[in-house]
């Protein structure tokens, strides 16, 4: 029998920290590599593509498509040191608090696994699921967590761990996450410019 237990998700960006990772990351990449600046057609074609598609996986993967893993090793340590001060400053201190209470704390993220577990790794979650990337080459998705897939991946992580969840509560700062707070008993909003509680999307 699967053991049922109490959990609380969080997002990341614009939740627990200010400003988008990835985007963040991108200009960052811009300021240190010659690269991107020969991917800026393909990059203007994809902004275009967004407005079209908001959930697409074609236009995130032209946006980076100047990444490689050699930039990623030399680059993500450096912007993810700068990154971690974007933090609010009551997003500790409230993972903490529901794990005190005995809650399972999941971090589910769109964004990708070479930032967004090394920014949050002092904070203690009992699981930090983030869309992966091709290692050989991080501007491919090898899974996306976003939207509704944010609800799949906590029911996956469920049951890899043999646990019912019951989600007590969801933090989240844009309507894109609707499918995962609607499945929570409680809803929290969170504004991503100043990270505090604000009304529902």
């Amino acid at each position: 029998m699967l053991k049922k237990v109490d959990v609380v998700m969080f997002d990341f960006d614009g939740t627990l920290s200010a400003r988008d990772a990835n985007f963040e990351f991108g200009k960052y990449c811009f300021r240190h590599s010659w690269r991107p600046w020969g991917f800026l057609p393909l990059i203007g074609a994809a902004f275009v593509a967004k407005t079209f598609n908001h959930g697409g996986i074609w236009w995130r993967q032209a946006m980076r498509r100047f990444l490689t893993a050699d930039m990623v090793r030399e680059l993500a340590p450096g912007f993810i040191k700068q990154h971690r001060i974007e933090r609010f400053g009551w997003a500790a201190d409230q993972v903490a608090a529901e794990r005190a209470a005995g809650r399972r704390v999941v971090m589910i993220s769109a964004g990708p696994d070479y930032l967004i577990p090394h920014m949050i790794d002092d904070m203690k979650f009992d699981a930090v699921i983030c869309s992966e990337m091709e290692p050989a080459n991080p501007w491919k998705y090898k899974s996306f967590r976003w939207g509704e897939n944010k609800v799949t991946a906590l029911d996956e992580w469920a049951r890899k761990n043999k646990l019912t969840p019951n989600l007590v509560r969801a933090y989240s700062d844009s309507k894109t996450d609707l499918p995962i707070m609607r499945a929570a008993a409680e809803e929290v909003w969170i504004d991503p410019k100043t990270g505090c509680r604000t009304t529902p999307c």
